[in-house]
């Protein structure tokens, strides 16, 4: 079996060496991987600028651009005589719960995957930077453990056309994790707070610096299952089908059209 691994951290990031020791015991693990931190970058490709790649050994790989740069480098150059079984961005520092889902560059990677017809799992380490100290554990090892049931299991086979799952799990030990839900998207409440600051010139320079504020109680949310300690798979369809959204517009717009 061979597996792809990127992420939006970068490739010496803590989480995705602790996945690959994980899935090198099971199958063959491909890593590309933005050679610095990318994230919150969402989908974005490098269609105006010159992508460059950087062999760190065997099946390491750092690539200049964004993480779906990575996925589009991976297919269809590096690994292009290799036939790739699964896609998996991660392990995330920190998590893509809710709305994250549209500024992370994890699930980018995860979701260009799916447009190029390869099953995909965006995973993700769940806590909040501000309350977390230098050198604290965050159970990566958690989350590893569990994306490799998951590809022993052969569940991701399941997985439609134009789906992934978004898996998010709790900086916990596994011992201590409360179970798994599989979710629906919550919404995560940020403050539009922006930090402006003076350079050495006295000029005025600004930091988006929005803290987090809690999230909706949406019943069956992967928010929820987190602030529960359990880990979230939330199954995302990345044409956002909505047959019940689809129907509701088509009877507004059938009244103009009266």
């Amino acid at each position: 079996m061979n597996i792809l691994l990127s992420n939006d951290d970068g490739v010496h990031a803590e989480g995705i060496k602790t996945l690959a020791l994980e899935l090198r015991k099971i199958a063959r693990v491909f890593v590309v991987a933005p050679l610095e931190e990318r994230s919150t970058t969402g989908h974005t490709l490098s269609l105006d600028v010159p992508l460059r790649v950087r062999k760190i050994d065997e099946d390491t790989f750092g690539c200049s651009g964004y993480p779906a740069d990575c996925i589009m480098m991976a297919i269809g150059h590096l690994l292009f005589n290799e036939p790739i079984d699964l896609v998996i961005s991660g392990i995330n520092r920190g998590a893509n719960l809710g709305q994250d889902i549209y500024y992370s560059g994890t699930v980018a990677a995860a979701r260009e995957a799916c447009f190029q017809g390869y099953k995909s799992i965006a995973v993700s380490t769940v806590f909040e930077h501000r309350s977390f100290k230098e050198g604290q554990n965050k159970y990566y090892e958690t989350a590893a453990h569990f994306v490799a049931k998951i590809v022993k299991s052969g569940i991701y086979k399941k997985l439609n056309t134009h789906e992934l799952l978004n898996v998010n799990v709790p900086a916990l030990p596994f011992s201590e994790v409360l179970g798994v839900e599989v979710t629906s998207l919550g919404f995560r409440k940020y403050s539009p707070d922006i930090s402006e600051r003076r350079d050495c010139r006295e000029r005025p320079y600004y930091w988006i610096g929005g803290l987090y504020k809690g999230s909706s109680d949406i019943s069956g949310s992967d928010c929820l299952a987190l602030e529960s300690k359990k880990i979230s798979v939330t199954p995302i369809n990345v044409l956002l089908k909505n047959t019940d959204l689809i129907n509701h517009w088509k009877n507004h717009f059938s009244e103009i059209d009266n």
